[in-house]
């Protein structure tokens, strides 16, 4: 009987390693919010992949004749490594998005940032306009284009400050003249900070509306920066 028999050890050690990295993960998350986050980003690279690799192993055992009176126990002891592999395939799973992380809705003129420059810090990402970044984003996201909205300039500042607010960004600078507002949004479980500049322009129809979004670290932002002024463009056209 299965009850009977000694469990291998290497069905024992998959189960000690699907342990480990499943710890690892909350590990790396807390990692790269105590501010080391290519540290800690290379935690939970290597707690996603070795969990699939994890997963993959105890498939192929299920299948080999030698461990069939173990299956039950094989399948249980690859558990812990679910969570890691299903956070893989989530990140791969998505659209492609290209390794850029400075997206603006104004490519020609892209909206400037002043106070963001004092909050970033040293080692943060150039909010110097980059030609080739501009070309990789026209490419990858041609729905980004100005918001022309038919409200007067002052109602639709205010409809862009109250938007900004409801989706939890941290407003930092405002200058009604100038037609400026600079916000901070925190990423949810990395706490990933970006910086995103609201420009607000009269027309004869309204006021045109630009937004551009920036990473404060890492090369690539998964397309979040894009995602987070479709989100804005979205609640700011709803009823208020």
């Amino acid at each position: 009987m299965t009850g009977q028999l000694k469990t291998p050890g290497l069905i024992n050690w998959t189960f000690y390693l699907a342990m480990t990295l499943l710890v690892v993960l909350p590990l790396s998350v807390l990692t790269v919010r105590s501010g080391a986050w290519q540290q800690g980003l290379l935690l939970y690279a290597i707690a996603c992949f070795g969990s699939a690799a994890l997963v993959a192993l105890s498939l192929a055992l299920l299948l080999l004749p030698r461990f069939a009176a173990w299956r039950k126990t094989i399948m249980l002891r690859a558990l812990p490594a679910i969570p890691g592999t299903a956070m893989l395939i989530m990140l791969f799973s998505g659209p492609t998005a290209p390794r850029i992380h400075d997206i603006t809705t104004d490519t020609a003129n892209p909206p400037t940032f002043s106070k963001a420059i004092e909050l970033r810090g040293a080692g943060s990402n150039s909010l110097d306009i980059d030609q080739d970044v501009i070309l990789l984003q026209e490419a990858a996201y041609p729905d980004l284009q100005t918001l022309s909205s038919d409200q007067a300039f002052d109602a639709a500042y205010n409809r862009a400050v109250q938007v900004a607010t409801d989706l939890g960004w941290e407003i930092y600078h405002e200058d009604r003249n100038a037609g400026v507002i600079e916000a901070v949004d925190t990423t949810a479980v990395m706490g990933f900070k970006d910086d995103v500049v609201i420009r607000l322009r009269t027309n004869a129809e309204g006021t045109l509306i630009d937004l551009r979004s920036v990473s404060r670290v890492g090369q690539g932002d998964i397309g979040a920066n894009a995602q987070r002024i479709r989100a804005f463009f979205e609640a700011f056209q709803q009823q208020g």
